[in-house]
């Protein structure tokens, strides 16, 4: 279904907003379409998925059954706090891999996106894009977020270590970007 907007809305940054400083229309839209869903908890089997990386080439987490999976979902490539949050899992990734982990970064990115922000950062490991946002809203990691005082739809910054089992080992919300890969080693 298609909503139409009415006359009396204004476009500003590709928004839709409505006039006297109304919830903005897209937020509308996104609400009655994505309702987000409860975080996964620890102890829950994780979600299944199946989602592009920065190849195309599909990435499902059943694949990695039998080993520790770190699943960390972020706002955009090449932002100041998502670019670091990359570059600490980036500059401890021999750690991780001798703790046998595998990380995967989950973002609405699209693939050319991902592939250009690990190109730019040399990045070593899998970026996919949930640019439907299904993904996040199943974990539970999408909704209204509010950044100086400006609201908008999106992913919530959030950590998931998913064990050898597919289960839920822990979860880390609102991460400190330039440490997480050192506390998220410590939990492994």
């Amino acid at each position: 279904m298609i909503i139409q907007p009415e006359k009396n809305y204004l476009k500003n940054d590709n928004r839709i907003l409505e006039e006297e400083n109304k919830k903005p229309l897209h937020l509308k839209i996104i609400e009655m379409t994505n309702r987000r869903e409860s975080m996964i908890q620890i102890g829950e089997v994780a979600p299944d998925f199946s989602l592009p990386n920065q190849d195309t080439s599909i990435v499902r987490l059943s694949d990695y059954q039998g080993k520790k999976v770190v699943v960390y979902f972020y706002l955009n490539d090449d932002t100041p706090g998502c670019t670091k949050e990359a570059c600490s899992f980036r500059d401890r990734y021999q750690d991780f891999l001798k703790k046998e982990a595998v990380i995967l970064g989950i973002s609405c990115d699209l693939p050319k996106s991902h592939q250009s922000f690990i190109e730019k950062f040399n990045i070593p490991f899998q970026l996919l894009s949930d640019s439907d946002t299904k993904i996040a809203n199943k974990w539970g990691v999408y909704g209204e977020k509010n950044v100086y005082g400006r609201k908008f739809m999106g992913i919530h910054r959030t950590t998931f270590i998913i064990d050898e089992h597919g289960k839920v080992a822990h979860v880390f919300k609102k991460v400190a970007p330039s440490t997480h890969a050192r506390e998220v080693l410590n939990k492994l």
